[in-house]
């Protein structure tokens, strides 16, 4: 890594109640961070409570699960996740007028490459009107690249970013309606509006510290975080929440088509009703 890298340490603690005892649960918790071009992750472990017997896969979207059952009584669930991993400031975005052009988009050897990435899912199908903006915003730009740009800079200017306005059940449409919404929703939303003018498009969960100018050594709150990426020749991170590239201050556990592919912790169990989930991060900047 380079001497502009950061290195960061991510605790990540989540898990349910239940009104009573649960007699058995299986269990997929994504909190591990990926090893890739702009992050190296130097240590990744994730611990549960009631103990249980854990063991990791790729899924089909390359996103490392962690699963377990556990099949003792219990009325709390409790996943940690804890990992060190070196990131890069962000790479230079493409010029606006640079990348695949829409001749090279509309190819169908590249509409069934990327055929997943342009479907939509139910977070982030759009109605008549989000339809009609992406391609207003599409005929006023020359390039795919461009046209991505000005959708993350749109939905920024016109969503405020309200937490508590919404939940993981909640759609592009939804959001956009209400025009509040937390990083899901905006992701989800410039997510589908990238989708349904052609340009392939992929959500994307992990954590972000929430200071450019983070002390190291300070452990602060930090954030599950979502922002997207889209193919106009190559893969462009970027995100539409805080309107910048993704840099060293994020980190990606997982890529998917909406949150559906990607919740941090998700199962099945048989027992009384679940009371609630609780949810802490916190970030340290180690380097």
């Amino acid at each position: 890594m380079s001497v502009d890298s950061w290195r960061l340490k991510v605790e990540h603690r989540t898990g349910f109640s239940y009104a009573g005892k649960v007699g058995s649960s299986y269990n997929e918790a994504r909190m591990s961070p990926r090893n890739e071009a702009r992050q190296a992750v130097l240590e990744a472990r994730v611990e549960v409570f009631p103990p249980a017997r854990t063991y990791r896969y790729e899924d089909y979207w390359g996103t490392v699960v962690t699963a377990f059952d556990l099949h003792s009584p219990h009325e709390t669930l409790e996943v940690t996740a804890t990992s060190v991993v070196e990131t890069l400031p962000p790479g230079d975005l493409l010029d606006e007028r640079a990348g695949a052009g829409w001749d090279e988009l509309a190819r169908p050897d590249r509409v069934d490459q990327w055929h997943e990435f342009l479907l939509p899912t139910p977070r982030t199908a759009l109605d008549d009107e989000l339809t009609g903006l992406a391609e207003s915003v599409r005929a006023d730009q020359a390039t795919p690249h461009a046209v991505a740009l000005a959708i993350c800079e749109r939905v920024r200017a016109e969503v405020e970013y309200a937490t508590g306005s919404t939940g993981v059940q909640t759609d592009a449409v939804h959001a956009w309606r209400q025009r509040k919404g937390v990083c899901q929703d905006i992701s989800h939303l410039v997510v589908g509006l990238l989708r349904v003018v052609g340009v392939p498009a992929r959500y994307v969960s992990g954590y972000l510290h929430p200071s450019r100018d983070a002390a190291i050594g300070d452990r602060v709150v930090g954030q599950s975080h979502a922002w997207v990426e889209w193919w106009a020749g190559r893969w462009t991170a970027f995100d539409p929440t805080n309107g910048i590239p993704v840099g060293e201050r994020h980190v990606v556990v997982g890529r998917g088509r909406e949150y559906g592919d990607v919740p941090p912790l998700k199962g099945v169990y048989a027992g009384p009703a679940n009371t609630g989930q609780g949810v802490e991060v916190a970030i340290t900047r180690l380097r």
